[in-house]
């Protein structure tokens, strides 16, 4: 009941600028955000464009009653591929961000261990059409500890807050 709670807590966290998901998230993930973004510059009127960029962020949230290593590379593979199936290159394409969230009751040692070493990363046209981070972050909801990896670390102070 507790991480349905959490859950529901770090959704309604994402819904002031993402595009939350939660009826129809492929598995195994419980849900799924969408944040777009399309920005063009002009020089003083809109028929002289400047340039133009789209970002994307995709964003799984995964839930575990006892998380182990098996359970998180099995989420982290499938959260990968399933982001960059979504990826659409081309010349105005920025970047697209995957990123997975998992809430664990408990979470064991080695999988702790195992989240900083799971980066991903990929570039589009040697990064003419883009490019593809990926950020990880692993909640232990029984007490409260967190591992991410680097890309990760900026999600560290949104969910500390609502942890507290």
């Amino acid at each position: 009941m507790e991480e349905m709670n959490t859950l529901k807590k770090v959704l309604r966290s994402y819904e002031a600028y993402y595009n939350v998901n939660r009826d129809t998230a492929k598995l195994p993930f419980v849900a799924e955000a969408v944040f777009r973004s399309h920005d063009e510059q002009f020089f003083l009127m809109r028929s002289v464009k400047l340039g133009e960029a789209e970002s994307n962020e995709y964003v799984f949230f995964a839930t575990s009653d006892h998380l182990d290593v098996g359970e998180l590379r099995e989420f982290d593979e499938a959260a990968w591929s399933e982001g960059l199936a979504r990826v659409k290159p081309h010349s105005n394409h920025r970047n697209t961000d995957i990123t997975l969230v998992i809430l664990g009751n408990t979470v064991t040692a080695e999988a702790f261990a195992l989240v900083p070493q799971l980066q991903h990363y990929k570039s589009y046209r040697f990064g003419f059409q883009g490019w593809s981070h990926y950020r990880l972050i692993v909640l232990e909801e029984s007490s409260g500890r967190m591992a991410y990896n680097r890309q990760g670390q900026s999600l560290k102070k949104l969910f500390s807050n609502i942890f507290q």
